[in-house]
């Protein structure tokens, strides 16, 4: 049985006006993912915009006609939100939410949610503290696709093992800037990558199943490598060109793990790699059976072109139908039904328990990974024309 999110089926304004909303952080998610999309949304209204650049909140604040623009969090007065979306950098995801929930402010924090056991109970303890909710940032179980995958493992009686990777041809992001230094972000791929997959797999497997062994191995081939850099999140070049220090992050992780129920799931996180194409694959093997998704999670143009799912049993694979839906609808979709999430009283430390589930799995494979130094020659060498 599955714990994926229901789905929506229409977009309303709640009852008292559209929720206001502060988005804290116009990094990349911030300023590319969330504000345009609250800012269309008929649930929503932008209220304040909160980044530390002037120019930058100025130009967001103009782009989307948002009333406020603030330097800091705490600038932020009392009630001018009902929710605050927080897409800061990495090591500041739990300090930044905690701050606002202390205050009594839900908080809606991207991915992440935390980088550490200690920061997923420092969040829970300003959760209860302030009593408001914490929400998290989980795009991908709201794709079309991983919903028709999880129907589909359903019918597969017991499963027995998933094997979960997203690979990316040249994807490694923001090169040269917090995204690839392990004291702004927590850790590479696997953080950045793999808290997807985690979030895709976890609720294949049940909400109450335990991961009783967590091993892995990391590699840094790419990370330094310029012929790998995600240049669809940074076209012209200006963070790898203005980055001083070389990534200390790995671009590759490699995890597996074990259930108290036996079974088994191997975890494939990459940034950068000498595949053709980014792609992410699902394959769930049950006691009835096998399914399979391969599709391309996140925004990188460089990707499957179209989601293809199949079952296979008794030697015959069949293509099940999938709903076709734009890039970035699971964002739209979470959205949709972040005014129910807000208003339900369950939803208070549930955010908080599956953060610290996956974070504690990440730590552990991480504890076990033997740390390699980044390669000094181009991995990609020959390969930059493609």
């Amino acid at each position: 049985m599955t714990s994926l999110p229901p789905a929506v089926s229409a977009v309303a304004v709640p009852p008292g006006g559209p929720i206001r909303v502060a988005v804290v952080g116009l990094g990349w998610a911030g300023r590319e993912i969330w504000l345009p999309r609250l800012a269309a949304h008929p649930a929503f209204e932008v209220t304040a915009l909160v980044d530390p650049q002037p120019a930058v909140r100025e130009a967001a604040r103009d782009t989307h006609a948002v009333p406020f623009a603030y330097a800091d969090v705490d600038d932020l007065p009392a009630g001018a939100a009902d929710l605050v979306v927080v897409a800061v950098p990495n090591h500041l995801h739990a300090a930044v939410a905690a701050r606002l929930l202390r205050r009594g402010v839900p908080v809606f924090l991207e991915k992440p949610v935390c980088l550490s056991s200690a920061e997923a109970e420092l969040l829970a303890d300003a959760e209860r503290a302030g009593g408001a909710v914490l929400l998290a940032g989980s795009a991908a179980r709201w794709r079309a696709d991983v919903r028709a995958l999880a129907d589909a493992a359903a019918e597969l009686g017991p499963i027995r093992h998933v094997d979960v990777a997203w690979v990316r041809a040249r994807g490694v992001p923001d090169a040269g800037g917090w995204f690839t230094r392990r004291d702004l972000s927590g850790g590479g791929a696997l953080v950045d990558l793999g808290w997807h997959l985690l979030d895709t797999v976890l609720p294949l497997l049940g909400p109450a199943t335990r991961i009783t062994h967590a091993v892995g191995s990391v590699s840094a081939d790419f990370v330094n490598d310029t012929a790998a850099h995600a240049v669809w999140r940074d076209p012209a070049g200006s963070v790898a060109a203005a980055g001083a220090l070389r990534g200390d992050v790995e671009d590759t992780a490699r995890g597996f793990l074990l259930t108290a129920d036996g079974a088994s799931v191997a975890v494939h996180a990459c940034w950068a790699s000498h595949e053709a194409l980014d792609r992410t694959t699902i394959t769930v093997q049950g006691a009835a059976g096998t399914a399979t998704l391969r599709c391309t999670f996140g925004f990188s143009p460089n990707r499957e072109p179209t989601p293809v799912l199949t079952r296979t049993r008794d030697g015959e694979t069949v293509a099940l139908p999938l709903p076709a839906e734009p890039i970035g609808a699971e964002y739209d979709r979470q959205l949709d039904a972040l005014p129910g999430l807000l208003a339900a009283p369950a939803s208070r430390g549930a955010a908080v328990a599956e953060a610290h589930r996956t974070i504690d799995i990440i730590e552990r494979i991480y504890r076990t990974a033997r740390p390699t130094e980044p390669e000094r020659e181009h991995a990609l060498a020959g390969q930059r024309d493609r």
